[in-house]
């Protein structure tokens, strides 16, 4: 568990000082505005983000494909002849959205990276309660890890967190600060917040 905490610790504190650095930024940059996924089953992911995590389906479209060209791969730097069957868009209460793709591609790959693979991620829910929100998804079936952990010590103090996996796999986190966190106190760059979302 000290090990946890640690790791904690550090993630807090690379983020920290990433943003204190002054930097070069993209023309007009305004923030996250969305991350996509791919999924095995659009039917599936829909059904876990709306019915189980609580998001709202804004839209779906689709199909894409170049059967002649090289669009796909000149768009997205996907296989020429991979399909996007579907995309569908989810908001999920205060911050950026998810946007759900359905591939269909000749060299495509089912593979679901853990947080610790080179291209690994997570998806992290701001929520006001993390043993509520615990005791819901286990109520629901979803797996959950080790936790609610609360992180005591360092930068990060203040969290505490709850890490679990939708069906296919997808990492996801459970995380609460009401009292905000230790690195807040003289920060010149604090983390945006659903808590907060119009700082």
């Amino acid at each position: 568990m000290k090990f946890a905490i640690q790791a904690a610790v550090l993630a807090a504190s690379l983020s920290g000082a990433m943003g204190a650095a002054s930097a070069d930024m993209i023309p007009g940059m305004r923030g996250h505005d969305h991350t996509g996924i791919t999924v095995p089953d659009m039917k599936q992911a829909v059904d876990f983000f709306t019915n189980v995590v609580g998001c709202k389906k804004a839209m779906s479209f689709g199909p894409f494909a170049d059967d002649k060209g090289t669009f796909m791969q000149d768009l997205l730097g996907v296989d020429p002849k991979a399909v996007i069957q579907e995309i569908t868009m989810v908001r999920c209460g205060y911050g950026s959205n998810i946007e759900l793709f359905k591939y269909t591609a000749p060299d495509q790959k089912d593979l679901t990276p853990k947080n610790s693979d080179i291209g690994g991620f997570h998806i992290a829910f701001y929520v006001d309660d993390v043993a509520a929100a615990k005791a819901y998804l286990d109520g629901k079936g979803v797996k959950t890890r080790l936790g609610p952990l609360p992180v005591k010590e360092g930068p990060a103090a203040g969290q505490t967190i709850l890490y679990f996996q939708a069906p296919w796999g997808l990492q996801l986190e459970a995380i609460s600060y009401p009292g905000g966190m230790a690195y807040e106190k003289g920060a010149e760059t604090v983390l945006w917040s659903p808590k907060a979302p119009s700082k």
